[in-house]
């Protein structure tokens, strides 16, 4: 191993970076090293007694990277169960699953180590992290940083022997999913697209066990990713998907991201839900189910989403929370307030309601199969679109992403913060409310203009809602107008 490494692929919420470059074999060797002195500290577990479950997306270089990060981890003494290409949610699920008697049945998983890089190129690779059940956030992943730098600093103790077994984990998982749904899915036809990720491997097997019939796409784990980029959030890339609903009559199609965590839907029409409508129509399922027990159930999204979705779970029961942007924060905040149901505009969805609490695309791909079940044997000719009737009453603009260095969008965002509160009319309409909680959502009476910084690209996202087109591309234009105003005046400021 060389001791020359680059930890820069440390981020808010995992590892992430270019494989060879970011990422490489001797950062995950001292990786698995460091994520243990983290539990033990955590925990006050000695080596022999931590058994950490790793798994991994299908990527090119995902098997090498899984194969240091056990040999790091086993150097320490401690033990890995792992579980090889399985969807991230597997992962997770890893630590609330029961295991035979050959591989650990007496003791407790203490953390999962999940080798993927999602949604990202087939150049990229990352790892995610948890512990005790729970997902680390930016100060956690700080700390297995400073302890994997620690150990390559001083990697002189002697190699000890900690146990690796492997285990195939789906039967049991989807053993799980079979015992708690049943035959939901007879006479529901859907088309899965895979997008040669690890979905691949258990969601058109198990949505058949459901009762579904299944049209797959793209099912094979593959790597280079031979058919089309995998996320769902970019529209571009459900082509297929869009064409194959239409062309067999199907009554949704469930797309997945690279390793699983994500889903996209599509309806009969062949239409894309935005993540805040599918959401929508999670928590008014979920409120119905509950609302008989005279419960009012807290649900968590974040501030790119539509009004309509905020103000329609207050109606019909819920309490709808507004978080920042990122499945780290929405995490966060699930727990913070003890919502039962959270999701984002990406496609990321929790549910504590019937599960654990973190984003599982295959499961959330089972809860929408349920609905749309349940809703055909009241109504043989339902559609999805039957549900989302208080979104035709508004007009949301496609978001845009507006170029902006990195080091000037926190002095442009409050220069756009002050011109707006100094000017009341700008917009040519009242302002109800500014939300500061992530960038400025100008709340009018018929609907919002959003700014926020991109925490991973040198953008800003904007997003516009109105009740008309006329007035949601008015608050866009002055909204552009201003941007384009408040950075020049900030790079000229910059400059001087």
């Amino acid at each position: 191993m060389t001791q020359t490494i680059d930890f820069s692929a440390f981020g808010k919420n995992d590892i992430r970076g270019i494989y060879g470059k970011d990422v490489t074999e001797e950062l995950f060797y001292y990786t698995g090293k460091g994520f243990v002195k983290y539990i033990e500290e955590k925990s006050g577990l000695s080596p022999k007694d931590i058994w950490i479950t790793v798994s991994r997306d299908a990527r090119l270089h995902s098997e090498i990277l899984s194969k240091v990060l056990i040999k790091g981890i086993v150097h320490t003494g401690a033990n890995v169960i792992n579980l090889d290409v399985v969807p991230t949610p597997i992962g997770y699920y890893s630590e609330f699953a029961s295991y035979p008697e050959d591989i650990c049945s007496d003791v407790k998983i203490s953390a999962a180590l999940i080798v993927t890089a999602s949604h990202n190129p087939p150049e990229y690779n990352g790892l995610k992290l948890t512990f005790n059940k729970s997902s680390l956030n930016e100060e956690e992943i700080k700390k297995v940083k400073n302890y994997t730098i620690e150990q390559m600093s001083n990697d002189i103790t002697a190699v000890k022997h900690g146990e690796s077994r492997l285990y195939n984990i789906l039967p049991q998982y989807e053993d799980f999913m079979v015992s708690r749904f049943g035959r939901i899915g007879k006479d529901i036809k859907v088309v899965v697209d895979s997008a040669n990720g690890t979905a691949g491997v258990i969601a058109p097997k198990l949505y058949r066990e459901l009762g579904c019939e299944v049209i797959e796409l793209y099912s094979e784990p593959d790597g280079n990713f031979p058919n089309h980029h995998p996320n769902p959030s970019d529209t571009s890339t459900l082509k297929d998907i869009k064409s194959k609903v239409i062309e067999t009559g199907a009554d949704l199609g469930i797309a997945f991201d690279g390793d699983s965590d994500r889903l996209g839907i599509i309806d009969s029409d062949g239409n894309t839900l935005a993540g805040d409508k599918l959401l929508y129509i999670y928590a008014l399922d979920v409120i119905k189910e509950l609302s008989v027990r005279g419960e009012h159930p807290v649900v968590v999204s974040e501030v790119k989403c539509s009004q309509v979705l905020f103000d329609e779970i207050n109606k019909n029961g819920g309490r709808a929370i507004m978080s920042k942007t990122g499945h780290g924060y929405i995490k966060s905040k699930m727990k913070e307030t003890d919502a039962i149901l959270a999701g984002e505009m990406s496609g990321h969805m929790f549910f504590k309601d019937r599960y654990y609490g973190f984003d599982d695309a295959v499961y959330a791909g089972c809860r929408i199969i349920e609905i749309v079940a349940k809703n055909k044997k009241i109504n043989e000719n339902f559609k999805l679109s039957d549900l989302l009737l208080p979104f035709k009453k508004v007009c949301t603009l496609d978001e845009v992403r507006y170029k902006c260095k990195n080091e000037l969008k926190k002095s442009v965002l409050r220069e756009v913060q002050n011109r707006i509160t100094n000017n009341a009319d700008l917009f040519d309409s009242s302002i109800n409310d500014i939300v500061t909680l992530d960038g400025l959502r100008i709340i009018f009476p018929d609907g919002f203009a959003l700014i926020r910084q991109s925490n991973t690209e040198p953008v800003f996202t904007l997003r516009f809602e109105a009740r008309t087109k006329k007035n949601a591309l008015k608050y866009k234009k002055v909204m552009i107008n201003l941007l384009d105003d408040c950075i020049s005046k900030v790079s000229k400021s910059e400059e001087k």
